[in-house]
């Protein structure tokens, strides 16, 4: 794995770390093709929001140039890059004047099956749900515990997601993607605003939709109505598209929708 810490080849950070220590820092999982970041400008968006509302100092052009240099050094692959709050003492004030730091984690993209694409995929339903935080709902924050515990709940390959649901039992996304349903030819997806990831490639899949003049919702979905919709499919920016093909009981055949998005999807992907 290739790394970098603040500029430069590197394998470890202080202990001090806030990041570390209170998961205090915002991440993003970048593809990378031909040593170009794919939907790069969602990504730096998204961290820029999430630095500004946490409130953490840092030098925006910097990240951007060293994420650019080091995908250039990659070339093809997956680049991770964390955002932490830098150094500080004991206690969860944070330091005043303090530095961002900045870490970029490099290595080859996940061998995902090539089934899960064009055949989809099983979805397994989740005990763990996601507690209601709006301070924090949309962002891809360090704090990551609810997706490990959703994640350690099966085991069996069968099933290549996880399906997540907030304290109320509302559809919210994967444990680490975003979900879509589609019902008499509308497309529909969660409303963020209490928690969950707001993905890059969701916004990506949301204005693609709307330019192919596809009929677009971003409400609460009650776990009953999913069960009745006419196709569901994942997304997340390494894989594109999955379309979903059971959950429990139910089962579902590989929609035109999804299919038409797929495409489009893999378009901006390059893939």
């Amino acid at each position: 794995m290739l790394t970098w810490v603040d500029g430069l080849p590197a394998g470890d950070v202080p202990v001090t770390d806030r990041g570390l220590a209170y998961g205090d820092g915002l991440f993003e999982t970048i593809a990378v093709r031909a040593g170009r970041p794919r939907l790069l400008e969602r990504h730096l968006r998204r961290l820029s929001e999430g630095r500004t509302r946490l409130g953490m100092a840092c030098d925006e052009a910097l990240i951007e140039s060293e994420l650019l240099a080091f995908c250039s050094v990659l070339g093809d692959g997956v680049v991770k890059l964390i955002l932490t709050r830098g150094d500080g003492l004991r206690g969860y004030a944070p330091p005043v004047g303090g530095q961002a730091r900045r870490i970029l984690q490099g290595g080859a993209l996940p061998a995902y099956p090539l089934a899960n694409a064009e055949r989809g995929v099983s979805l397994y339903s989740c005990r763990t749900r996601l507690a209601e935080q709006p301070a924090l709902a949309g962002l891809k924050h360090l704090n990551r515990l609810e997706q490990v515990l959703a994640r350690s709940e099966w085991q069996d390959p069968a099933f290549a997601e996880g399906l997540m649901r907030d304290v109320s039992g509302r559809v919210i996304e994967g444990v680490f993607s975003n979900l879509f349903m589609a019902r008499l030819g509308r497309l529909v997806t969660a409303d963020l605003s209490r928690c969950g990831v707001a993905g890059v490639m969701r916004a990506e899949v949301l204005a693609i939709a709307q330019a192919a003049g596809i009929s677009v919702e971003v409400r609460d979905i009650a776990y009953e109505e999913l069960l009745q919709a006419d196709e569901i499919f994942l997304c997340n920016s390494l894989y594109g598209v999955w379309p979903v093909i059971r959950l429990e009981e139910r089962d579902w055949p590989v929609g035109p929708l999804t299919r038409k998005l797929q495409a489009l999807v893999c378009d901006v992907l390059g893939s």
